[in-house]
């Protein structure tokens, strides 16, 4: 009986490695995205779960992507090469803040407590990511995830520094800032001048990394994006772009790149 189904040996021979024949398909790029650990309650289950909110999956499926979700693991040899061998970019996700011991500070009172898998599983990741220059957008944390792996330093309560809580009100309400950015870059180039982000942080950049380029800051000052410039497409915000779901050009801007990347890989 004939098949309706599309036999891909016609158009790529057997033999031609899986991501070549992906690409050659034109299949969408596959983004991993980085989830939380921890325990939560759904129905009568209340149970240590691995979870993400949905807005993050909508950013990537309604840029062109397919999400594949990664929970904090223990690192073995080969886990993290094999984590990223079939992405072709990477979303570093929000979350509790990073443990203060990773750049040589004592916690404030006001910071989370650590949860060191999680911290140890996206650093590795993250690190790996930019040894092979593989695209990733990081957000909130995960912009602060990438500062400290390159060496730099947090504030851990911005109420200190600004003197409110306009960054993070509490209760799951996302506030709304101006962000101006820095003409001329890559940020720039994907949503103009300026920004009105909706933001949900109670840290932020003190020292930047090494090699990290600062291109938006808020009124206060306070760095809400970095970028490695030479980098296939190394992106940070501090600010929350999968809420805004009539606005996916950060998204599309990273399914675009994992799109070039996983043609150049080929």
């Amino acid at each position: 009986m004939a098949s309706n189904v599309s036999d891909s040996s016609a158009t790529a021979p057997r033999d031609v490695p899986r991501v070549a024949r992906d690409a050659a398909e034109g299949r969408p790029p596959i983004i991993g995205i980085t989830t939380y650990l921890q325990r939560a309650q759904t129905g009568v289950w209340d149970v240590e779960a691995a979870f993400l909110p949905r807005v993050y999956l909508d950013g990537v499926i309604a840029a062109g992507g397919v999400p594949v979700l990664l929970p904090p693991q223990p690192l073995g040899p080969g886990v993290i090469d094999t984590a990223l061998a079939r992405l072709d970019g990477l979303v570093v996700s929000g979350g509790v803040d990073v443990d203060p011991a990773r750049y040589g500070a004592a916690p404030h009172p006001r910071t989370d407590t650590p949860n060191r898998l999680r911290d140890d599983w996206e650093f590795a990741l993250l690190d790996r990511a930019l040894e092979v220059d593989l695209p990733f957008l990081a957000i909130c944390r995960g912009m602060q995830v990438l500062n400290v792996l390159r060496g730099g330093t947090l504030h851990q309560h911005l109420p200190d520094v600004v003197g409110d809580d306009r960054y993070q009100r509490g209760g799951g309400r996302f506030s709304r800032v101006d962000v101006r950015v820095t003409p001329g870059s890559r940020l720039s180039g994907l949503v103009g001048p300026s920004v009105h982000a909706a933001v949900y942080h109670h840290q932020a950049i003190d020292r930047p990394g090494d090699g990290l380029v600062v291109t938006a800051r808020s009124e206060d000052d306070v760095v809400e994006a970095v970028e490695i410039p030479d980098a296939a497409h190394a992106l940070a915000v501090q600010w929350h772009p999968e809420e805004d779901a009539d606005d996916r050009r950060l998204f599309q801007s990273l399914i675009d790149a994992a799109r070039a990347w996983n043609g150049a890989r080929v």
